[in-house]
């Protein structure tokens, strides 16, 4: 408004100095060239105010923008960072899986080694003593080991722990095997039933029967058959390992038993897993 007043006031002194005695025609003129500026001066007046309310605004938006692309930078960077480590810890995990890939096929080779080992033996040993198997003796396989189970009727009298000529003859051809298989463990168990011992002098349980049966077989072996006697231990079992746990006169008589645990040297499969 400020701005059509002085407008109005210049012209209406330029009127007066110049001294002229307008027209009525040429006053309409001047009027409405005023009124025209005036109008003209309230739009500029309007345009700038909106001109002023929306550099702010853009102002404000800019600012927004800057805001969200540094979050964003931000997030990328981070993102970046993330990355670089899933990418780190991916390589690190495939050069883990290969090493234990490496290492799964050693170890499988080992024990085919050793099962083709044991059932090799199993087969001699049964060979060996097919004549016996009908008397209460025979050869499996458990948990990579050859078991050869005889029933104490097959190696001694009732409550004795004297083998008898017949339990030597089994024991004799046992030993031939193995004497030929020197990279062979033996363990000799001896293993009771759970009925209390009557009646038999120094023996006073089935812990003591057990350990001794164990060590008059493994006497046998290495002082007889001449067995290697650092390849073998004898251990008692007593009556707590029995193979049938009912007690029919049949079961009873299968937990009577010595069992010969013969178990292939693996000292490669022994040296991979204390690495």
């Amino acid at each position: 408004m400020k701005i059509k007043y002085y407008l109005f006031a210049i012209i209406l002194i330029t009127a007066l100095h110049s001294c002229v005695v307008m027209s009525p025609k040429k006053y309409k003129a001047l009027i409405a060239g005023r009124d025209s500026l005036a109008t003209r001066s309230a739009n500029l007046e309007t345009e700038a105010s909106q001109l002023r309310n929306d550099t702010a605004k853009l102002h404000q938006e800019i600012a927004r923008l800057k805001g969200n692309y540094g979050s964003l930078n931000e997030k990328y960077n981070a993102l970046n960072t993330d990355l670089d480590k899933s990418s780190k810890k991916a390589n690190q995990l495939a050069g883990d899986l290969q090493q234990r890939e490496a290492r799964l096929k050693e170890v499988e080779d080992i024990l085919k080694k050793r099962d083709a080992a044991t059932n090799a033996l199993r087969d001699k040993l049964s060979k060996a003593l097919l004549g016996f198997q009908q008397s209460g003796l025979s050869v499996d396989i458990k948990n990579g080991k050859v078991y050869v189970s005889l029933t104490d009727k097959l190696l001694f009298p009732s409550g004795s722990i004297v083998i008898d000529d017949k339990g030597k003859q089994a024991l004799k051809q046992l030993a031939v095997v193995l004497n030929k298989e020197q990279d062979i463990n033996i363990a000799v168990e001896g293993h009771t039933d759970d009925k209390k011992i009557k009646n038999l002098g120094q023996i006073k349980d089935n812990w003591d029967l057990s350990v001794l049966r164990a060590t008059s077989v493994s006497r046998y072996l290495t002082e007889t058959e001449n067995v290697d006697p650092h390849r073998l231990t004898a251990t008692g079992k007593g009556e707590f390992q029995p193979v049938d746990p009912a007690q029919t006169p049949e079961a009873l008589a299968k937990n009577r038993r010595i069992e010969i645990v013969l178990s292939p040297k693996l000292d490669e499969l022994y040296n991979l897993i204390s690495k």
